[in-house]
């Protein structure tokens, strides 16, 4: 049997990447706290809920065999690598058609090696939900099944073309928790990216739980992956048929693509420089619409004075604020704002909402020297901030774990200079709701292992921040120093 583990969180090693200033902080807290907490208080870890990932020490341990499975697939087969426990990806090669009626897709094939069948010509029959949180019982079931049948040849049911193509099909959900911006990318866009690279664009989309709004969201991406209009599986009844079948999507780690899994060792910054030629026809455009609104305006004399002024903020460092609302908000972020620009910072808030385009997002981040937010899905944005940029996430009580797995890790992958800024319980609004002993302060990985709905209820849906101006303006003036040296590197190359 298959043990399952969840993946324990580990400090970074201290590098010129990631900074974390806690040794201090760490002491202070516990005499804060007013006891001396237990060891094994001090090393439990979050289990958080399902939505947090983990995988099989199997998984761990033979990721390079799993890579091979189903490499090699004859004609005329089905193969399904169901080993990890992320996702189920099956290939089906040779005769491969679709009946979207039936969610079905069917291999005819003479290619009987087994000599068994039933009376239908059915030679094999795989059942598969292409979505990767395959762990997740309860997300999994609101994804379309779909049924993967091998069928002799010379039975004739079914067995009709309405659309023939040369190229093979990856088909793939965009159910599940899409709608999300993390998960958009981490359960989809990347895996999507990591099963079709090495296809070069000569590959079809077929999309189930199809949404015309993700569609819209993500085109410029998803052009730049596939040269050919994508298929709605359920919205179209016809028959399509193709050389072979990608059922399911590959996914490495959080927000990240493994080198030793991918042909040619593409990697995370590959990606994003894929999402940069997908963004910048876009931001071309946005730009060239600016610059002329201000030409226009200064044709009326109304902002040469103004337009001077900026021509000297854009020398300086550019911060941007990923701003919240609701909750997890930083409620001095104004004094924050004042405080990054007597430093030296020309400071942009950003709001992003469901409906921003994510090219005016990309552009604005792209041009960024230094990003800062709290734990959350819209940290998912630091994937648009150039290699050699800063990332400070700030880390509410409770969201230590997540923080770094989900955000920190696959930031410093991407080549970002990454602080994890971890908040004093009295820098988090929980100080006026608790006694100061209290565990949700204390010892919050002790709540946190009761479970996601402690969780949620306490540190994600009702915790704000107020950070403490001096403590939080070190890690502002490091990075400060740091764009500048960043800066003056890059005018010397």
């Amino acid at each position: 049997m298959v043990k399952v583990h969840y993946k324990r969180y580990h400090q970074l090693r201290r590098s010129q990447e990631v900074e974390f200033d806690q040794e201090k902080e760490s002491l202070a807290l516990v005499l804060f706290c007013g006891l001396i907490l237990a060891p094994q208080f001090i090393t439990s870890l979050s289990t958080f809920s399902l939505l947090y990932s983990f995988e099989t020490e199997d998984e761990a341990n033979t990721a390079n065999v799993n890579a091979s499975l189903c490499s090699s697939v004859p004609n005329g087969t089905i193969c399904c690598d169901r080993i990890s426990i992320r996702s189920d990806i099956c290939i089906m090669k040779g005769d491969v058609r679709t009946q979207s009626a039936s969610s079905s897709i069917f291999l005819h094939t003479s290619n009987n090696t087994n000599g068994e069948e039933d009376d239908g010509g059915e030679i094999q029959h795989e059942t598969i939900r292409p979505y990767t949180r395959k762990w997740e019982t309860s997300v999994m079931q609101t994804i379309d099944e779909l049924n993967l049948i091998s069928r002799n040849a010379s039975f004739g049911v079914g067995h009709h073309c309405d659309v023939q193509h040369d190229v093979p099909a990856v088909f793939f959900s965009t159910g599940g928790y899409t709608g999300n911006v993390y998960h958009e990318f981490n359960d989809g866009i990347l895996p999507l990216y990591i099963t079709s690279e090495h296809l070069n664009k000569k590959v079809v989309l077929v999309i189930l739980d199809y949404h015309d709004w993700w569609y819209t969201k993500y085109a410029d991406v998803l052009s730049l992956l596939s040269d050919y209009p994508p298929v709605e599986f359920h919205g179209d009844n016809r028959s399509h048929c193709f050389p072979e079948a990608i059922v399911g999507l590959r996914i490495h780690d959080e927000l990240t693509v493994d080198p030793s899994l991918m042909k040619g060792n593409k990697n995370i910054r590959d990606f994003r420089d894929l999402l940069d030629r997908a963004y910048r026809p876009r931001i071309r455009t946005v730009i060239q619409h600016e610059e002329h609104q201000v030409q226009l305006k200064m044709k009326e004399h109304k902002i040469s004075i103004e337009r001077a002024k900026e021509k000297q903020e854009s020398k300086k460092p550019k911060l941007v604020i990923i701003s919240r609302s609701g909750s997890r908000v930083i409620t001095n972020q104004d004094s924050v704002v004042k405080m990054a620009q007597q430093i030296g910072f020309r400071v942009e808030v950003l709001k992003p909402k469901a409906k921003t385009e994510l090219a005016k997002i990309y552009q604005v981040l792209n041009s960024s020297d230094v990003m800062i937010g709290v734990h959350g899905a819209a940290m998912t944005h630091f994937l648009f901030m150039r290699p050699g940029s800063v990332f400070i996430q700030v880390i509410p009580l409770g969201t230590s774990w997540p923080a770094e797995t989900y955000y920190g890790e696959p930031a410093v992958k991407l080549g970002l200079r990454y602080i994890g800024y971890e908040i004093l319980p009295t820098e988090s609004s929980l100080y006026g709701e608790y006694d100061k002993d209290d565990l949700v302060l204390c010892n919050p990985s002790t709540v946190t292992q009761r479970g996601w709905e402690f969780t949620k209820k306490i540190y994600l849906d009702r915790q704000n921040v107020r950070l403490k101006l001096k403590r939080f303006g070190q890690r502002l003036v490091r990075a400060y120093e740091y764009s500048i040296e960043s800066r003056n590197q890059n005018l010397k190359l």
